[in-house]
């Protein structure tokens, strides 16, 4: 017998796809692939010096964000999937992607026009 749930903190769906665990997973791999990037960035920092630890920082800040807000956003998904009725979620989606496209622009620019120390 399965102990009761707080619907509160741990919300059930009746969604057989397992849509908002999908997209647990992919934000789950979105941080995987941030904190790669921030350790190619470490990398970077005895050839680049302090601008390749901006690039770090960012990373991993980033990657930190998304993981601490996974929580309330599969919430959202159940409790959307639940109420039949879930807008997109335009903030994080929108944040992470330009935080991704700053962080290749940075680090292509790192690449060609900063000179090696």
């Amino acid at each position: 017998m399965r102990p009761p749930r707080d619907s509160k903190t741990n919300p059930e769906h009746m969604d057989t796809g397992l849509q908002p665990e999908r997209t647990d997973l992919a934000w789950s791999r979105t941080t995987l692939a941030l904190i790669i990037a921030a350790a190619i960035f470490l990398r970077w920092m005895p050839h680049h010096g302090w601008f390749a630890g901006v690039l770090v920082t960012a990373a991993t800040a980033t990657a930190i964000t998304i993981n601490l807000t996974r929580k309330h956003r599969f919430r959202r998904a159940v409790l959307g999937i639940n109420n039949e009725r879930m807008p997109a979620d335009l903030i994080s989606t929108g944040s992470v992607a330009s935080s991704v496209v700053v962080l290749a622009a940075a680090g292509i620019f790192t690449v060609l026009f900063l000179p090696l120390q």
